[in-house]
Order: structure tokens, then C-alpha cells, then sequence
């Protein structure tokens, strides 16, 4: 007999070991076994388990006794420590503790390539429905502050330099933007992913006669899966919340990036809240941007979840092959990372402090320098020509940083009129 799971009498290769002699070798059981970290999906895999013994019933599989006791059982089991092999088992040895073996009937007509398939998606649904709810909150927490610094002056850079004069409200808007993109593609990836695979079997789909149409609409998907092949070893959906992930934790580095510099003892332009800086064992005065930095650091590491994601793809013959046990992890690890960062860049962005260096900074006059050139252009003179009288002859704008702004009222200016109509309309929609 194999080794058995924490609490039951089941053995541990029972779902597999029929042919073999001996159980699993040790080393062996520490590279297979996945419970240490699927157990994340148990939720998952009891919901796609009810949803199939409702099935199982119609196709007359199960009776209506059977039915009942199984579904009744799956919604009493709780998660608790065990030597399983993987979620699956645990699930199907826990039941086996409460009825018997009827619950050998559940797997009837079922793998645990669909039921793998199935959970992450379901699990990867909720994973959207997250980072939704958390990118929204971050990106009206932007547009509040853009609302409030509609007007307030900054230096706008190109090369790092100074180039001209934006507002700070422009600024925030402009990650605004980059945030709506990234809500859209995920978005969109969960609606290409609303696909149930539940009902493919191992790879050649199941021999019950299963409404996997009616299934699918049970668990909250949209549709049901139109290849078994594919509904077993796609992770298309995984790939694209990684991506799409990834893409804004790199969007979210720019502007840690740009605050760590604002908030620099060199610019000065901004303060970051107490609660959300850290100080220095070392040095009294210091005020780091730690959260900011972890920002850009969990950046790096997202890309490398990613590329290692889709390196691990690459090779793979249809159908299921065990590499894709190594799926969960990076998703696991992104969710949660996403559920602690997230809410703290919000948090910040409501926080920082503007200071009046920043305002400063901005009416300097070589940053009015291109309205001094659009000035000549404007009586006339070829703006080549202007361009090159203003570099040479050091000729600056008498017009003030307000007055610039102000022209700048094209759509998607910085004027601080359209700064502040835009604020308004993205927390009307966000």
C-alpha cells in the first residue's frame, strides 16, 4: 500500500496505483506532489465537483440519493493539512470519509486533466474579478488627485530633462490611461477565457451523455470548451492574465520611478506619507521610498514570472503533460503580490504631498522656451526659424506658466480646464 493521506485510510496512489506493485518512491512523491500549493484551488475544485455529481445524476450515473449525499458531503469539507498528492485526491480521500465509497462514483467519466483545467480557470475568473476591483480603486485614487491638481504647475521631462510645463493632474491622468488599457485587456482576456473544460475527460472528451453546454452555465461560465484536446492543456487564459498583469505592474513601475524622483531630496517636488515611507537605522534623517521601490522590484520579478510562464508552453505536445502542474505557482504568487500592492500604491497616490517646489520648478524660464518659439511662429516667422533665434539667442516667453498652461486646451492637453473636465469624466466612468 502507498503512504496515506493525514486523517484517512485512503491510500495515496488509490486514484492511480492499480498496476503498480509499490507505492511512489520518496523522491519521487517531493518533485510529484502539488497539495503544498494547489490547495489554493480547493474551493474551485469543490464548486467543479458539485456541478459534475449534478451531472453525473441527470446522466443517471448517480441517484437521487447518491446526488444528495454527495453534494451534501462536498459542501461540508473544510481544507485542512495533509500529505495528499495533490488537491484533487484530498478532495476525493476527504470525501471517501464521509460516504464511502460512493465517492469513487464522482470520477466517473471525469479526469483530473478537465478538473485541473476547469478549477483554474474558475479560480483565474475570480483573479480578474480581483484585480478589476483593486486597478479601478488605484486609478480613481489617480483621478482624485488629478482633480485636486488640476492647476498645479509641474516640469514635464523628455530625456529626464526639463521640456515644458504640465500640470501634476496631467501627470496622474496620464497612468489613469495606462490603467483603463490594462482593466480593458484583462477584461477581455477573462472573456476569452470564459470557456468550461469540465466534461473533456483525459483528453478524447467523456463517454456520459453530459449537456456540457448546461455545465458550463452552472459554473458561472459562459460557454463550454469546442475541443477536448485543447480544453485540457490550454492556458491561454493563465498566459494573458500574466501578461496583462505584468503590463501594469510595469506601467506601475514608471510611476514609482517618477515619485521616487519627486519626492527626492534634489526635487523635492513632493512628500511621501509617513505611513507609507520608511526610515533609516543608520541615518536619522532619512525618508525612503521603500513601497516605491519594491514596486519597481516586483516588476521585474512579474516579467520573469511571465516569460518563465510561456517558456514552460513552448515545448508541449497536446494534451496534458505534468509540466503544466508548474502553472499555479506564478499565478498564485501575482494574485497575491496584486492583493497587497495594489491597495498600498492607492493608498500613497491619496497621501502624497505637493510642494510648492514643484510649481516653481515649472515657471522656470527655460521651460517656457517653446512658447516663446510659438510666439514668433504665431507673427509669422517659420517656426524652424523661431526655433533656432529662441536656442540662439536665449529669447524666452514674457508670458507666465499660467498662461502657457492655458493654451495647451487641445483634447488631451494639459490646460487645467481640460486637466480637470478629464479628471472628472474618468471618475464618472472608472
Amino acid at each position: 500500500m502507498g503512504q496515506k493521506v493525514s486523517g484517512t485510510n485512503v491510500p495515496v496512489k488509490g486514484m492511480w496505483g492499480g498496476r503498480f506493485s509499490e507505492g511512489p518512491a520518496t523522491l519521487l512523491r517531493v518533485l510529484n506532489d502539488s497539495f503544498a500549493f494547489d490547495r489554493e484551488l480547493f474551493a474551485e475544485d469543490v464548486e467543479g465537483s458539485i456541478a459534475w455529481a449534478h451531472e453525473l445524476a441527470r446522466a443517471g450515473v448517480l441517484s437521487s440519493d447518491e446526488e444528495s449525499a454527495l453534494v451534501g458531503a462536498l459542501v461540508a469539507l473544510t481544507l485542512d493539512d495533509s500529505d495528499a498528492e495533490d488537491v484533487h485526491s484530498y478532495v476525493e480521500a476527504s470525501l471517501r470519509e464521509r460516504v464511502g465509497a460512493l465517492a469513487g462514483k464522482l470520477h466517473t467519466g471525469r479526469s483530473r486533466n478537465d478538473q485541473v483545467a476547469t478549477d483554474l480557470k474558475l479560480w483565474l475568473k475570480k483573479a480578474c474579478a480581483d484585480f478589476d476591483a483593486l486597478a479601478t480603486s488605484l486609478a480613481r485614487s489617480l483621478a482624485t488627485k488629478a482633480e485636486e491638481h488640476a492647476s498645479t504647475p509641474m516640469p514635464g521631462y523628455t530625456h529626464l530633462k526639463q521640456a515644458e510645463p504640465v500640470t501634476f493632474g496631467h501627470w496622474c491622468l496620464a497612468y489613469v490611461e495606462m490603467l483603463r488599457r490594462d482593466l480593458s485587456r484583462m477584461r477581455d482576456a477573462r472573456s476569452r477565457g470564459d470557456e468550461c473544460p469540465l466534461g473533456s475527460g483525459a483528453l478524447a472528451g467523456t463517454p456520459l451523455a453530459i449537456d456540457r453546454e448546461r455545465l458550463a452555465q452552472s459554473l458561472g461560465f459562459a460557454r463550454a470548451t469546442a475541443n477536448s484536446l485543447d480544453g485540457v492543456s490550454d492556458r491561454d487564459f493563465a498566459a494573458e492574465y500574466l501578461f496583462t498583469a505584468s503590463l501594469t505592474l510595469t506601467h506601475l513601475s514608471r510611476l514609482a520611478e517618477d515619485l521616487i524622483f519627486f519626492t527626492s531630496d534634489e526635487a523635492g517636488y513632493a512628500e511621501l506619507p509617513d505611513a507609507w515611507a520608511t526610515g533609516s537605522s543608520r541615518m536619522p534623517q532619512k525618508k525612503n521610498p521603500d513601497v516605491l521601490e519594491l514596486t519597481r522590484g516586483y516588476a521585474a520579478r512579474s516579467l520573469g514570472e511571465l516569460t518563465g510562464f510561456l517558456a514552460l508552453l513552448k515545448g508541449l505536445p497536446l494534451a496534458y503533460n505534468k509540466d503544466l502542474q508548474l502553472d499555479k505557482e506564478p499565478l498564485f504568487r501575482t494574485r497575491a503580490l496584486l492583493a497587497v500592492l495594489l491597495p498600498a500604491l492607492t493608498a500613497l497616490i491619496s497621501g502624497v504631498k505637493i510642494n510648492d517646489a514643484m510649481s516653481a520648478a515649472a515657471s522656470s524660464h527655460l521651460l517656457l522656451a517653446t512658447d516663446a518659439a510659438d510666439e514668433l511662429a504665431a507673427k509669422g516667422i517659420p517656426f524652424r526659424e523661431a526655433h533656432d533665434i529662441v536656442s540662439r539667442e536665449g529669447q524666452h516667453s514674457f508670458n507666465s506658466v499660467e498662461t502657457v498652461l492655458a493654451k495647451k486646451n487641445v483634447f488631451g492637453g494639459t490646460s487645467p480646464a481640460r486637466v480637470a473636465a478629464a479628471a472628472k469624466s474618468a471618475l464618472e466612468t472608472l
